[in-house]
Order: structure tokens, then C-alpha cells, then sequence
């Protein structure tokens, strides 16, 4: 079972998000990132990073985007041969991306701008962040709703991890998120 991420690794992941949110925003202005696309994309670093409430919600996501029942629930089992093959690379360079804890090889990210172009692949990166993050957050707050509703918590998380969660949602993702922004405008490299 995969294991939950760090304090330090979500201050990271926050970081990292702040860096690429204006690619997202540039490669759907130019029609580079279909919702389609963007959902296969979130359910298949969900899966990776097992988050229950962000399965529940690109679920709901993906089929009003048009995936059918079938796919969603391949692409949540971890199948990945039913994906347009337009869509294959930026879907494995997903999980690839949430496997590897945020660090993916210098080689898949090389791979993946060849295959997409450094617009359409900088946009991939940043929806693949936004979901892990999403993810960070929702294993723990799922949990904590869940312990609220007297139901089964997920097994990976306790109690203290999930306020510890609370208390940088609110006072380091600001900073995380700033600190990425500043990166940003200095080119630093994304990967």
C-alpha cells in the first residue's frame, strides 16, 4: 500500500503546483488539455495515490466529461490499455509521476515533452500536480470525515497526521504555493 506523503513532501508538493499553475492555464486556452484527457489523467494518479473521496469525485468528473463506466473503472484498477493512444504517454508518465513520490525520471519527463511539446507537457505536469495535492489533502481529510461519521477511516492515516494536515493547508500553503510563484518567475526548472 502506498503510504501517505510527508509535512515536508506536501510542502513540496504545494511548491511545486504554485510553479506550473499558469501552464495549465496556457495549454487549455489553446485546446491542448481536453476535459477528457484531464480526467484520465486525475484518475490515474488517483489510483496510484488510493484517495477515495478524489475517486469519488473524478468519477463523477470523468463521466460527465464522456469517459464511459467501463474506462473509469479500468483506469481505477490501474488498466491503462483502453486509453487513446493520443492520451497513453501523459497517462503513464502520471503514474509514473505518483509512483515515484513527485520525482519523475529526467527521461519520462524528456519522453514526455518529445510526445506532447513543452506547452501541452508543462499543462500535463501541472494537472498531474494539482491532482496529487488534491489527493495529499483528500486521503487525510477523507479520514478525518470519516472518523466524524463514527466510519472506517483510511487505514494509512491517524488521527495526528490528519490535523497536522489542517494546520499546513492553513498556514504553509500560502507560503508553498508564494515561494512557487517566486520560482517561477526566475525559470527555475520544473522537474
Amino acid at each position: 500500500m502506498k503510504k501517505l506523503y510527508s509535512i515536508s513532501e506536501v510542502y513540496k508538493i504545494t511548491y511545486d503546483l504554485g510553479r506550473t499553475l499558469k501552464y495549465i492555464r496556457r495549454a487549455k486556452a489553446q485546446k491542448l488539455l481536453s476535459s477528457t484527457f484531464t480526467e484520465r489523467i486525475m484518475l490515474a494518479v488517483t489510483e496510484v495515490n488510493q484517495c477515495a473521496m478524489c475517486s469519488y469525485a473524478h468519477t463523477k468528473m470523468a463521466l460527465e466529461a464522456g469517459l464511459d463506466k467501463k474506462e473509469i473503472s479500468d483506469l481505477l484498477g490501474g488498466e491503462t490499455s483502453g486509453i487513446p493512444e493520443e492520451e497513453a504517454a501523459a497517462v503513464l508518465f502520471a503514474q509514473h509521476y505518483a509512483d515515484s513520490c513527485a520525482c519523475p525520471s529526467e527521461k519520462a519527463w524528456d519522453t514526455l515533452v518529445e510526445t506532447y511539446g513543452e506547452v501541452a507537457a508543462r499543462g500535463i505536469l501541472g494537472i498531474i500536480r494539482m491532482i496529487t495535492l488534491g489527493n495529499t489533502l483528500g486521503i487525510p481529510f477523507g479520514s478525518l470525515g470519516n472518523r466524524i461519521r463514527r466510519k472506517k477511516p483510511d487505514p494509512r492515516s491517524s488521527l495526528g497526521y490528519e490535523l497536522a494536515i489542517i494546520f499546513v493547508l492553513i498556514f504553509v500553503t500560502p507560503i508553498a504555493i508564494i515561494h512557487g510563484l517566486i520560482a517561477s518567475c526566475f525559470n527555475k526548472p520544473l522537474i
